[in-house]
């Protein structure tokens, strides 16, 4: 089995639709695909309908977190979208996204980049609109040569100069909640350092004392000897260890099922969730 519990749609960064992204996941030969969008179940409802047949879906969401003053992200699994707690959460920092990349736009302008709030909001569509929609923008307009190098102190990186602030979860709240909601989580990426500063390892600890499930220990912005401390770290926690493209469609360079998780680890998730359960495919819409 191929499982990729780690990508995006057009309901948050993604390029891809729910249903394009399904397709796409079937073509690419996996066989477990996670719809993981940033805060928001929006894209399930499209992703099912239009799920091959020999292709599961996890539902999930990727979680915006910060712990003093440091930036992560919290992944969750099949846990029930309709959980009132969670989902007054998941609205907030849905609601701060508009206010916030509006205020980057701003100070954009202000360092002299002729930015615009239509451009960014073009770009976004019907998406949750966030920092790599306006990291598109300054692609487009030459200020930088690919959203990645938007993200650093000279622009939007946490505390860069058009760097604004939004509403987001402490990652212990965010556990538990989660599970509160039969869901299941993980840490993504949690030594991305090229993406700006992370929360020590020692934090690990902590968090798994608290009920974290998991850490994405394969990604693609994890190099091979921080990918191999990160799975020893989850052994000796007793954590699990995932692997993920993070795909983002066009706008990132991974593609899907670049980094994989193993089928045992799936299995565990799948059996400590309440909350939700994977959505074998029947055939799914070709339109």
């Amino acid at each position: 089995m191929r499982i990729d519990l780690h990508t995006h749609s057009t309901a948050s960064d993604g390029t891809d639709t729910p249903a394009e992204l399904v397709r796409n996941a079937a073509a690419a030969g996996l066989d477990v695909i996670a719809l993981t969008d940033h805060d928001t179940s929006r894209g399930y409802t499209e992703a099912v309908a239009a799920l091959p047949a020999g292709l599961t879906l996890v539902t999930g969401a990727e979680l915006s977190c910060r712990l003093d003053g440091v930036g992560l992200h919290m992944l969750a699994y099949l846990f029930d979208p309709d959980e009132p707690e969670l989902l007054r959460e998941r609205e907030l920092v849905r609601d701060d996204r508009v206010p916030r990349a509006q205020g980057m736009v701003t100070k954009l302008q202000d360092l002299g980049v002729p930015v615009t709030w239509e451009q960014v909001a073009r770009i976004a569509g019907d998406g949750s609109v966030g920092r790599p929609h306006v990291a598109e923008a300054l692609v487009e307009l030459g200020v930088v040569g690919s959203v990645s190098d938007a993200f650093t102190p000279d622009w939007l990186a946490d505390g860069g100069r058009a760097y604004v602030g939004k509403h987001e979860l402490d990652p212990f709240d965010a556990i538990r909640l989660v599970k509160a909601a039969g869901g299941v989580t993980v840490f993504a990426h949690p030594a991305a350092v090229k993406r700006g500063q992370v929360v020590p390892e020692s934090v690990m600890a902590d968090l798994a004392a608290a009920g974290l499930d998991g850490i994405e220990t394969d990604h693609m912005d994890h190099e091979p000897a921080t990918r191999a401390r990160l799975r020893g770290l989850a052994a000796d926690l007793g954590l699990l260890a995932t692997g993920s493209s993070d795909y983002h469609g066009s706008r990132k360079t991974c593609v899907l099922g670049e980094f994989t998780t193993d089928p045992e680890v799936y299995a565990e998730i799948t059996r400590r969730a309440t909350g939700a359960f994977p959505v074998p495919g029947a055939g799914g819409t070709t339109a």
